[in-house]
């Protein structure tokens, strides 16, 4: 059992020498949220499954706090409420889960995150377009490949095909943007 943990652990280790790239895409995502924020608008989070708990964390992260007591920031998880999401789920189908929502909370100017592993989940892409038609920005928080990335204004683009992989850098990605958002910074 131990050797699947190293050649896990070994795995990420050679991911981790890969990320230029990201940090850029980090810090592009660091400036826009900052400027949504200070516009008085909010961001709206979704994603499926793993995803969806990192959505919820992102949006903890940002409305209460990561290290320092600050100001929240008007952050939603799309995923936590599960009436809305069995009611739109069961009435609309699956597929239309985000969009409906994204219809009833966004607005131009705010930003929705999309985190999903393989860039193709069909809910996700229909909440972005809809954002898009809406006039928000959309980031796609997404491994190497997918549709995702040709709708998205920013892309966070995890450096592994693995999907364990892309989401643990996923959740350093949001920890890296809650790190922007500490007093002082």
């Amino acid at each position: 059992m131990r050797e699947i943990f190293k050649k896990h652990s070994e795995e990420l280790a050679a991911t981790a020498g890969r990320l230029d790239d990201y940090y850029i895409q980090v810090e592009q995502v660091v400036k826009q949220l900052k400027a949504v924020f200070m516009a008085g608008n909010k961001v709206l989070i979704a994603g499926n499954g793993g995803s969806a708990a990192e959505a919820q964390h992102f949006t903890d992260e940002m409305v209460g706090r990561y290290k320092e007591d600050r100001p929240g920031y008007p952050a939603i998880a799309l995923t936590a409420d599960s009436m809305v999401v069995t009611c739109i789920g069961n009435d609309y189908g699956y597929e239309n889960l985000f969009k409906r929502q994204v219809e009833a909370l966004g607005k131009e100017g705010d930003i929705f995150i999309g985190l999903t592993t393989s860039g193709t989940s069909k809910n996700i892409l229909a909440a972005a377009e809809e954002a898009r038609r809406r006039g928000m920005t959309v980031v796609a928080f997404m491994g190497l490949e997918g549709k995702f990335r040709d709708i998205a204004d920013y892309v966070i683009s995890s450096p592994s095909a693995k999907a364990a992989i892309v989401q643990e850098f996923h959740l350093h990605a949001i920890h890296l943007i809650c790190e922007a958002f500490e007093p002082g910074l």
